[in-house]
């Protein structure tokens, strides 16, 4: 069981003074650990686009600028998610035993959430009469200070 497992990345944002999501991605993965590259190539792609090197492409000038020292820093959040081997651990036996995994990144205009959960959990949720698991509460990724 839980072999097979729905992953998806959502901006969120407030527009007309209401919260809006933006897809960035789903993916269906056949795997967990299909399930976990994904999600960390996932927060890569976000980090890079948020935080690029200056050497790495052609930037117009001016784009790059330097940021307070006290703005959250959503690309380090996420890069320290993705490389820390104890989230991705703990990310993995919480999918395995059919727990929804979620993490969140946001700064003071947009949160990023990463989402995966286990098909098999979202099909026992909906044969309950649940709503596929949405409406569970899953603990979002803190990171260390």
């Amino acid at each position: 069981m839980h072999e097979e497992f729905l992953c998806e990345v959502t901006a969120y944002g407030i527009c007309g003074g209401e919260q809006i999501g933006v897809p960035l991605g789903t993916y269906r993965a056949p795997s967990l650990p299909l399930a976990l590259w994904w999600l960390r190539e996932r927060a890569t792609w976000i980090a890079e686009r948020l935080d690029p090197t200056p050497d790495g492409g052609r930037l117009p000038a001016g784009a790059l600028v330097p940021l307070p020292r006290d703005a959250p820093d959503v690309p380090g959040v996420l890069r320290a998610w993705r490389d820390s081997d104890a989230e991705q651990a703990r990310a993995a036996a919480d999918l395995t035993s059919g727990r929804l995994v979620r993490f969140i990144a946001r700064d003071d205009t947009t949160e990023y959430e990463l989402l995966a959960e286990s098909v098999d959990a979202i099909r026992i949720q909906r044969a309950l009469g649940g709503l596929g698991g949405r409406e569970r509460a899953a603990p979002a990724w803190v990171p260390p200070i």
